[in-house]
């Protein structure tokens, strides 16, 4: 079907266009082949930045060519504008997805010994670190909110329904983290799961900005209690974070989206947004 057609063409445009600029941003870092590659695949602030924002560069010019050129889509039926205020929705998916996540480390830390300690530096050093960590995150949530929950869930849902691209893009989301360090079986179904609640607040009101804000807040949230996000680590100050065993339960070295515990906390989250939309999805 076009649908389809026009989701494979979305994303293998966004994924070629954000392979050529991030390539082309380590080569004027690193002037080498092999100062390429290193510099792309190691995590540091820096990187991430720029990662994100040719990912979102290339999502944008992907919908633009795609999604409104050659599909016909405007900005309404992406849920840029029209779903409800942006700055609400972004606040209103903020706390959902921070609370969301909050609650993952909570359950890990009750069931499991995984606990905090203190770290070297302090308050000032911590929120110097964080706020330098949140402007690192944003792009790149909201690039993955512009990829997956953008032209190609609305294509889907129009041409099917919204259930089934849910799932389908959500499949694709998590395989989109399957190089990821630490990955599981359990870790790509969570991010799954994540897919499917990300997906769940673009139908709600705010549309984009509130799917954004949603996985900004999870991300975010781990990050600044210094969990790993997505099997990325994050170095914060004051406080060091220390996932126990069962690695199936907490985590582990992934963060809580590796264990069962954020399982809990997606499921509880999509169904609590489930229940809110059900209208929508009679």
């Amino acid at each position: 079907m076009a649908a389809v057609g026009w989701t494979i063409a979305f994303l293998a445009l966004t994924w070629l266009l954000t392979t050529i600029l991030v390539i082309g941003a380590a080569w004027l870092v690193t002037g080498s082949l092999k100062g390429v590659q290193a510099w792309s695949t190691t995590v540091t602030g820096a990187s991430l930045l720029v990662q994100g924002i040719a990912f979102l560069a290339s999502g944008l010019l992907a919908t633009w060519i795609i999604g409104i050129k050659a599909a016909r889509l405007d900005l309404t039926a992406l849920r840029w504008r029209g779903a409800g205020r942006r700055l609400q929705g972004v606040g209103v998916g903020a706390v959902a997805g921070g609370v969301s996540a909050a609650v993952a480390l909570l359950i890990a830390v009750a069931v499991t010994r995984s606990g905090w300690s203190h770290d070297s530096g302090g308050l000032a050093a911590y929120l110097v670190s964080i706020a330098k960590t949140g402007g690192a995150l944003a792009p790149a949530a909201l690039a993955e909110e512009v990829a997956f929950r953008g032209v190609p869930l609305v294509l889907l849902a129009a041409a099917f329904n919204r259930g089934v691209a849910l799932v389908a893009l959500a499949v694709v989301f998590a395989l989109g983290h399957a190089l990821n360090p630490h990955i599981s079986g359990l870790a790509l179904g969570n991010i799954a799961l994540a897919g499917i609640f990300l997906g769940l607040a673009f139908y709600a009101p705010g549309g984009l900005w509130t799917a954004f804000g949603a996985h900004f807040g999870w991300n975010f949230t781990l990050a600044a209690l210094d969990a790993p996000v997505s099997g990325l680590p994050f170095r914060i100050p004051l406080l060091d974070y220390h996932p126990a065993a069962p690695a199936w339960l907490s985590g582990g070295a992934f963060g809580p989206e590796g264990g069962l515990a954020a399982t809990l906390a997606l499921a509880l989250a999509s169904a609590i947004l489930a229940r809110h939309l059900r209208k929508d999805f009679a």
